[in-house]
């Protein structure tokens, strides 16, 4: 997302209820979510100027804000109509898509339960960075050193902006490896996922992938799961070894900025992008460019 500062982009966001400029979308240095993580926040993308399962995610927004005991104050039409409306205003129709929530800065410590829960949407424009010949190449992946949590020790249901700073931490430790991103193992020290994406895995024609215990099920990855069934390949959703690795042939990543993305290095694990790697990077793309994609239930 390299470019312009986004204080310094033009444009508008939608903010509380209201159309603002890019650069007065503004909070205080003592909001409480900029201190304590009271945040969350969703990934979607529009093509041909419509969100991809746009219901899916505001809904996810609004019960995230609930497991991390807030209420959004727009109800799920607000949010879905203002994004829409933004995404005109903005004349946008391949775009990245960010809303966020969060608690003010009404009160600063631990508790903050009476803190006033603001809402933004923001949008620029994302255009589809690899051509599919150059994402069968695959990406390197590093092994990251944190692990993803017990859950009975975060909210790993909710897309909460706290639960990515090791996220961050793992991305950052890849690049300056030379590694794209790093796949993150659970606190049991079983594969889990990349830093922002799904992870799957084939072998022999079957579909492997971790069982999403400890962190999202993502909307992609429910997405491209339904895809694969719908050809008739077998999705096998369980607990991975690292070094079942080894045995795999092929490896691709989902999410929303990822779509469907082959990967060719896991650490010292080796795979080849391959047919079903292929065939679901263009599957995914008929789908979500499909007459009425916006609205289509996960599978």
């Amino acid at each position: 997302m390299a470019g312009p500062a986004f204080d310094q982009m033009d444009g508008e966001i939608w903010f509380d209820g209201q159309f603002v400029p890019f650069a007065d979308a503004k909070i205080h240095v003592l909001t409480h979510g900029l201190h304590y993580a009271s945040a969350v926040f969703e990934g979607e993308r529009a093509y041909s100027g419509h969100v991809f399962k746009l219901e899916e995610h505001t809904e996810r927004l609004i019960q995230s804000a609930r497991i991390l005991d807030f209420e959004i104050p727009f109800t799920a039409e607000e949010i879905n109509d203002a994004t829409n409306e933004l995404l005109k205003r903005e004349k946008l129709t391949e775009a990245y898509v960010r809303p966020i929530a969060w608690r003010g800065s009404e009160a600063l410590g631990v508790s903050a339960q009476h803190n006033k829960i603001h809402t933004a949407i923001a949008v620029w424009q994302w255009p589809s960075y690899f051509k599919p010949e150059e994402k069968l190449k695959g990406i390197r992946l590093d092994i990251a050193e944190y692990r993803r949590p017990d859950p009975r020790t975060i909210p790993c249901k909710a897309k909460a902006a706290g639960l990515y700073m090791i996220c961050t931490l793992s991305k950052h430790a890849a690049e300056h490896k030379g590694y794209a991103d790093a796949v993150m193992l659970d606190w049991q020290g079983n594969v889990a996922e990349a830093t922002g994406a799904n992870i799957f895995f084939v072998k022999d024609g079957v579909i492997h992938t971790p069982t999403p215990h400890c962190f999202l099920d993502g909307i992609t990855r429910r997405t491209v799961i339904g895809l694969a069934r719908d050809r008739g390949l077998e999705v096998n959703e369980r607990t991975i070894a690292p070094e079942e690795m080894e045995g795999f042939e092929e490896c691709f990543l989902t999410g929303t900025a990822a779509e469907v993305t082959p990967v060719s290095e896991v650490g010292p694990y080796h795979f080849v992008p391959g047919k079903i790697s292929e065939q679901l990077m263009h599957d995914y793309e008929a789908c979500v460019r499909a007459p009425g994609a916006a609205a289509i239930a996960a599978e």
